[in-house]
């Protein structure tokens, strides 16, 4: 009888151990919930930081690094490379607060809205220039650049063809400049990275126009000196073709109030037109 009580015993005790090791399935199961609690921290964490630099993060696109300047600020800026221009403008805007249709933003020229950063080549850790001014900013300068070009329009459409008239005759009838560059008629091209030459001024000087767009500065040189114009000074920009040399035209940069301080520039490639008024006035203006 003696060794049946012990043998109960020794079942009893073997039958409560698994009772003793539940507190280790409690203990692994909570290390499996601190396991996945950390890992959707760890995701949460990566994600916030994609949507920081734009577009959500996709680990197979290609990312380029940027430095998005404005306002003499300098912002750090990633974005898949196959981005549009109209995209990068949606990250600047969320980084300066600068909306879109207020931004000109130039890398080698105007960064066109509708091609990818890849088709224009832009390059990992590339400096992007941004001009431009927030609403705000906009409303409390009083600068009526826009009635300015109204009124010079308008006045524009009661005289006779620019190229017509006395002053400008007296630099056309010199003929083409020996060093004039080549038209290309029915195109539009952007600016190209070296100095547009070979034309005129009113004084019949040769000319040339340097686009300093990390500085937003249009400079004139001549043979005497070189002008530095910031392009927000610029009221307008006036244009016109000329008569009998399809391919050319005649333009004027205005710097003042009036007419009288407009600096006249003769034999600039057609081809070139839209991009430099686009480049001084910006496309943000007219919002």
């Amino acid at each position: 009888m003696a060794t049946q009580d012990e043998n109960q015993e020794v079942t009893m005790e073997a039958e409560v151990k698994p009772d003793d090791a539940e507190p280790l399935c409690e203990s692994a199961e909570k290390g499996d919930s601190d396991s996945v609690s950390q890992t959707e921290e760890g995701n949460s964490t990566t994600q916030d930081s994609s949507i920081i630099n734009g577009d959500n993060a996709d680990s197979e696109q290609e990312m380029v690094d940027l430095k998005i300047i404005w306002n003499k600020i300098k912002y750090d800026l990633k974005i898949p490379l196959d981005s549009s221009g109209a995209k990068l403008k949606e990250a600047i805007h969320s980084l300066t607060g600068l909306p879109p249709a207020m931004q000109k933003v130039m890398y080698k020229g105007l960064l066109p809205e509708d091609k990818t950063l890849r088709e224009i080549k832009i390059t990992n850790g590339a400096k992007v220039m941004v001009v431009g001014s927030t609403m705000n900013d906009v409303l409390a300068v009083n600068t009526p650049k826009e009635v300015i070009q109204q009124e010079v329009k308008a006045e524009e459409n009661k005289k006779e063809p620019l190229c017509s008239q006395k002053q400008h005759r007296k630099v056309l009838d010199k003929g083409k400049p020996d060093d004039i560059m080549a038209a290309v008629k029915g195109t539009k091209e952007r600016l190209p990275t070296v100095p547009l030459a070979g034309m005129y001024n009113k004084s019949g000087g040769k000319v040339r126009l340097t686009f300093k767009l990390e500085q937003d500065q249009l400079w004139i040189g001549t043979k005497e000196r070189t002008e530095k114009v910031p392009m927000g000074s610029i009221k307008n920009v006036v244009t016109e073709s000329i008569e009998g040399h399809d391919g050319y035209h005649m333009m004027a940069f205005q710097l003042g109030p009036t007419e009288a301080s407009q600096y006249w520039i003769y034999w600039v490639p057609s081809q070139f037109v839209d991009a430099i008024k686009d480049t001084v006035l910006g496309k943000w203006q007219y919002f």
